[in-house]
């Protein structure tokens, strides 16, 4: 998933609940469908985070011996500015590119 190319808004903005609940005929649904989009996200991007901060990190490392690096906090700063998985899941789900099915549906 690639959040650069899509317009994803960076703060919370109010939306019609019908609107939600309309794909799915059923708002709880849409919330469940959302929150593991959600978390997903969230996973995917602490991964990405933990991946390229392993490089910085110091064998000998004690607390007295910590040190910021400029490198880590541009790292770091960066996927604060992200739009946060939650406004990425609706944003996908009202663009229609979340797939997701029931359980009682046949395989």
């Amino acid at each position: 998933m690639d959040n650069k190319t899509k317009k994803v808004p960076q703060n919370t903005i109010t939306r019609d609940v019908k609107n939600i609940a309309a794909v799915t005929g059923n708002i709880y649904e849409s919330v469940v469908i959302l929150s593991k989009r959600a978390n997903q996200i969230a996973l995917a991007e602490k991964k990405e985070l933990n991946k390229k901060l392993e490089d910085f990190k110091n064998e000998r490392e004690t607390m007295d011996e910590t040190f910021e690096n400029r490198e880590q906090i541009e790292i770091s700063k960066y996927y604060e500015r992200q739009p946060k998985p939650a406004l990425v899941a609706i944003s996908e789900f009202e663009n229609g590119d979340i797939v997701y099915r029931t359980a009682d549906e046949d395989l």
